[in-house]
């Protein structure tokens, strides 16, 4: 009996594969030109180019306030560049095509407090189009172990079951390009090595990635190139390489620039 119910379990794990590869879409090219964000004449970014290759992942790291988050927002259409221009796959992120595209989790979970789990990933399913969406969400609650709290109110959640869900949430239609926000925040060692896994996963079946981190912990294994923002500015872009430490000296140096002008 013992050995049928792993047999099944096995199985399981296969089918969610299997249909996670059905669901890939080809990664998404971002562009951007001479990208500026002011907040009441405060420059929250200036100036900054960027090329990312349809399925590369990006790390984005610096210290708090570097424009991180910000960057991140105007890649998602949340936000408007005050200069420049943004393209995802040659059109603005506000066009609808970015949008179905695009995959992003920010600092709010989006969660819907009243939904439970399941509900909450029902809908997100059905307002990317997704087909089948009650068994697109029931994967998804397989995948990230979510099974356990699937009838729980989104309001009932702890921070970091919260964070688990809206990833989910985030990735529910597979989509082409994936804009995390610190998504470790919050997570148990579990939890984030399982969305570790799945980022990972990501990356090799060719989706776009940005991640947004303020250190160094998964950015080697979780992305292609680095980019190090300084008050705004790019201070250092490049592609990750175990055997130079460049992009720990520029990060050092962002966060030592950081200290000095607090």
């Amino acid at each position: 009996m013992l050995g049928l119910r792993r047999g099944r379990a096995s199985d399981r794990r296969v089918l969610l594969a299997v249909r996670e590869q059905a669901l890939t879409a080809l990664g998404a090219a971002i562009t951007a030109r001479g990208v500026a964000k002011r907040f009441a004449g405060a420059a929250a970014l200036e100036d900054l180019d960027l090329d990312l290759a349809a399925g590369a992942s990006l790390a984005v790291v610096g210290p708090n306030g570097a424009g991180k988050s910000t960057l991140l927002r105007l890649l998602a259409g949340l936000a408007r560049p005050s200069a420049g221009r943004i393209e995802i796959d040659g059109r603005p992120p506000t066009h609808r095509s970015a949008r179905a595209a695009l995959g992003y989790l920010g600092h709010a979970t989006l969660l819907s407090p009243g939904l439970t789990v399941r509900e909450n990933l029902i809908f997100a399913a059905r307002l990317y189009g997704v087909a089948a969406p009650r068994e697109r969400a029931a994967e998804q609650l397989a995948s990230e172990g979510l099974e356990a709290i699937a009838e729980r109110r989104a309001g009932a959640l702890s921070r970091g079951q919260a964070q688990r869900v809206a990833i989910a949430r985030a990735l529910i239609h597979s989509p082409a390009l994936v804009l995390l926000d610190e998504p470790f925040t919050g997570l148990d060692r579990g939890a984030a090595q399982r969305l570790a896994a799945r980022v990972a996963g990501l990356r090799v079946r060719g989706h776009t990635s940005v991640l947004v981190t303020h250190g160094l912990e998964h950015v080697r294994d979780l992305a292609d190139e680095a980019l190090v923002l300084s008050a705004g500015r790019t201070a250092w872009r490049g592609r990750i390489d175990a055997r130079n430490d460049d992009l720990e000296r520029a990060l050092a140096q962002a966060l030592e620039q950081h200290g000095r002008a607090a």
